[in-house]
């Protein structure tokens, strides 16, 4: 398998975006790649692993088109850009905060293809087990419904708080809670942010791929884990973008031999192709 060039173009939080080479369809990925030129498909994505996932596929894209990798900081960028036209697709989250993410803004992104599920978990500096959560205890908790969802139904699930039955666990919101047992306090923070909540909170909930940075994974360090399908990482393409020979392109190479290789040397996540 040939190496495809593979760029890296980083983006910050608010940074005025500058991508050159997505001004014409062509350049973008939405018509037929040249025989000379190859297709440039600008790939948002926030941190690894999905930044190694994105690489892989780089390295796996037919001939006739070739992947940038852009970096940005937070979720709400890899989706503005790509909804903009300024990005292709990102690699970056799950259905269920796309979705969100469209209500909210008008949007119209489509999730083409999975690519790995991973273990979410809360983790805590100070406990050993859920069992000792203290009375008045506080909690850091996404401030995206879709994740703050997933982390009450998780604190349900081990009795920490009880949901209205009558609510769909996975629509849940602080204002579903029936029952609060040990009066915890929840701290809503932005998924890029909850790793700071690490050190004040006494139960913090995150994703596998940032809490990395504090040393930390679910198997090891996770007091409550999960790993659910429904939350399976995806491609995401505008609309009308998805059924382009270029997405077709896009997910071969993320179901491929390589993406596959790089996700089993990860214990986090498991293949979801």
């Amino acid at each position: 398998m040939r190496t495809a060039r593979i760029g890296i173009l980083a983006v910050g939080i608010g940074a005025t975006l500058v991508l050159a080479g997505c001004a014409s369809g062509e350049s973008s990925g939405g018509s037929d790649a040249a025989a000379s030129e190859p297709v440039v498909l600008k790939i948002a994505a926030v941190t690894a692993p999905m930044t190694d996932v994105v690489e892989a596929a780089g390295e796996a894209i037919e001939d006739g088109y070739e992947i940038e990798l852009v970096e940005v900081s937070d979720y709400i960028t890899a989706n503005t850009i790509v909804n903009d036209g300024d990005a292709y697709a990102n690699f970056s989250q799950h259905e269920p905060y796309m979705q969100e993410f469209n209500a909210a803004n008008d949007a119209a992104l489509v999730a083409v293809q999975p690519v790995y599920n991973f273990v979410i978990a809360f983790y805590s500096k100070t406990l050993d087990d859920i069992a000792d959560l203290p009375d008045g205890a506080t909690i850091a908790v996404p401030n995206d419904s879709s994740n703050l969802a997933r982390a009450l139904k998780l604190l349900d699930a081990e009795g920490v708080i009880t949901l209205d039955p009558d609510v769909d666990p996975y629509a849940s919101s602080l204002d579903d809670i029936e029952g609060n047992p040990k009066n915890v306090e929840f701290l809503e923070v932005p998924i890029a942010s909850l790793n700071s909540a690490y050190e004040e909170a006494d139960l913090v909930f995150q994703w596998p791929s940032h809490i990395a940075a504090l040393g930390l994974n679910p198997e090891d360090d996770g007091l409550i884990t999960e790993l659910d399908g429904r939350f399976a990482l995806h491609v995401a393409v505008r609309e009308e973008d998805a059924d382009s020979k270029a997405t077709e392109a896009l997910k071969a190479a993320f179901s491929s031999d390589e993406v596959r290789e790089v996700i089993e040397s990860n214990g986090t996540i498991e293949t979801a192709f």
